[in-house]
């Protein structure tokens, strides 16, 4: 029976530091994409924190992990710089990436769920950080690159927005999927005001959200618009109290979990091709994925859970 538990605790650690160990690997790889010695020599201390953060237990410093939903099949991140507004530091931003790797990799998630406080969903990026940065330094090492990682994981992430979005944070929420937003929240990209312009995608995803005039004058200005006005504009879906914004968004997440995840994944990707490739590009790119959907189990038991009138039960098949 010792001999036994000894086992079993062996195996414990081993899972435990197989996850470490994936973690450290993800921070290696984020080391040596540098392409620069100066970018890599100045990246290294952020890595270093985040890697002792991992070690010490998988807390980490800058953002709160956790799965929402009475199913618990929603993943939730909040970003946590209150004092700084939650200003998009370089290791908030690979914390971020590493939580959201790991929602993508865990089965019983179907949606994640990105908000920050009340008093601010990201204020911007942190420029105290950027501040003497080269452009050699920018350049070589792909300033802003890892952000994007928001953008491209397959499950789709709802921002929960109240207060500030401004400059990196209102790229941050236009990364998203969908944006629910407080009635108190203000969406801007005030780069113009610093001597620069927006550096992670505002510039693209703005306009193809709110129209090239709207976003013109916001790129051109610094000036925000209200939550009712990023609504009216096509920028956000929909507007609640404050208390109530988060809620809301772990509520369409469980929603959007029901169902098959791997049908999901499609129908993201279908509409954001939306985006990217012409009409006649865009509905080819469609038909393949809609006919794809009669090689999985899923579709099969949604039709026939249909014709039955009965709940669908999806197995990500």
């Amino acid at each position: 029976l010792t001999g036994s538990r000894d086992a079993l605790s062996l195996q414990g650690r081993g899972r435990a530091q197989d996850k470490v160990a994936a973690k450290m690997s993800f921070l290696c790889r984020v080391a040596a994409s540098s392409s620069s010695s100066l970018c890599a020599f100045r990246t290294w201390p952020c890595i270093l924190n985040a890697a002792r953060a991992y070690s010490a237990g998988g807390q980490y410093q800058h953002i709160l992990v956790e799965k929402k939903g009475e199913q618990k099949n929603v993943g939730f991140i909040q970003l946590n710089r209150t004092k700084a507004l939650n200003a998009l530091c370089d290791l908030l931003m690979k914390e971020l990436s590493l939580a959201l790797d790991g929602f993508e990799d865990d089965p019983a998630v179907g949606a994640i769920v990105l908000t920050g406080s009340e008093k601010a969903f990201a204020a911007g990026a942190d420029i105290k950080e950027m501040e003497m940065k080269t452009f050699q330094e920018c350049y070589a090492g792909n300033f802003l690159s890892h952000w994007n990682r928001v953008a491209t994981i397959k499950k789709p992430v709802i921002a929960a927005v109240n207060g500030y979005a401004l400059g990196g944070g209102c790229e941050l929420a236009m990364m998203c999927d969908i944006i629910f937003a407080g009635e108190k929240a203000q969406f801007g990209q005030p780069e113009i005001l610093l001597g620069t312009i927006p550096g992670a995608g505002g510039t693209q995803r703005l306009t193809r959200a709110v129209g090239k005039s709207l976003a013109m004058e916001m790129v051109l200005t610094g000036d925000r618009i209200s939550a009712q006005e990023a609504k009216a504009a096509g920028l956000v879906s929909k507007i609640y109290p404050a208390a109530r914004v988060v809620e809301e968004a772990i509520k369409c997440g469980e929603k959007i979990a029901g169902n098959s995840k791997l049908i999901t994944a499609m129908a993201k990707e279908a509409v954001n091709g939306a985006f990217e490739l012409t009409l006649a590009e865009g509905n080819r790119l469609e038909k393949r994925l809609f006919h794809s959907t009669f090689s999985t189990t899923d579709r099969k038991e949604g039709m026939s859970a249909f014709v039955e009138k009965r709940k669908a039960n999806f197995t990500d098949q």
